[in-house]
């Protein structure tokens, strides 16, 4: 597994970094192909965060934690993704490595496997979507009261695109990379 990390306003001795690659390198068992990893470490009012993403065969999985000791948040972070990968087995099932959930003798911490969720799909919208600048798409998802718009980005030669309302206050964009 490749590792990358980040220290936002914050400069945390080695043996944090050490720690992380330890515990988050033991979630290479599930992927079959090499994994990469990025742990963004950070502060914030006495808060110790910890947001870590993985990807894998196209795949993503991301968690953020938040504790008091930068310690206990990489070991809940881990466990965050552990649970998410526990809990889609069946349909990771062609993503992950074949002997992913195969207990080992020194391995301990599999809990129960917790019962599969539907993904029941209620409701379906259609409608017309006109090339836009990313502005307009702001503003028409907040006179719509939303916290996201899909629309045609007119300054990306209409390729699909959302806008979306950030936790922090402000606005994000996802755009197709294709």
């Amino acid at each position: 597994m490749k590792f990358t990390f980040t220290d936002k306003k914050v400069t945390l001795p080695k043996k944090v970094h050490e720690y992380a690659e330890k515990k988050v390198g033991k979630l290479e068992r599930y992927f079959p192909a090499e994994a990469e990893a990025a742990v963004v470490f950070s502060v914030e009012k006495g808060r110790n965060n910890a947001e870590v993403t993985v990807r894998s065969g196209g795949t993503i999985y991301r968690v953020s934690e938040s504790t008091s000791d930068m310690f206990a948040t990489i070991d809940a972070a881990v466990a965050d993704i552990e649970r998410q990968l526990r809990k889609n087995k069946a349909r990771l099932e062609k993503r992950l490595r074949k002997d992913a959930f195969v207990r080992s003798s020194e391995d301990t911490s599999f809990a129960p496997e917790e019962p599969e969720e539907e993904y029941d799909i209620i409701r379906t919208k259609r409608f017309a979507m006109k090339p836009m600048s990313a502005e307009e798409a702001v503003l028409q998802m907040t006179l719509l009261g939303h916290t996201f718009f899909a629309f045609k980005n007119e300054d990306d030669g209409g390729a699909f695109a959302v806008v979306y309302k950030r936790a922090d206050g402000g606005y994000g964009i996802i755009e197709d990379d294709g």
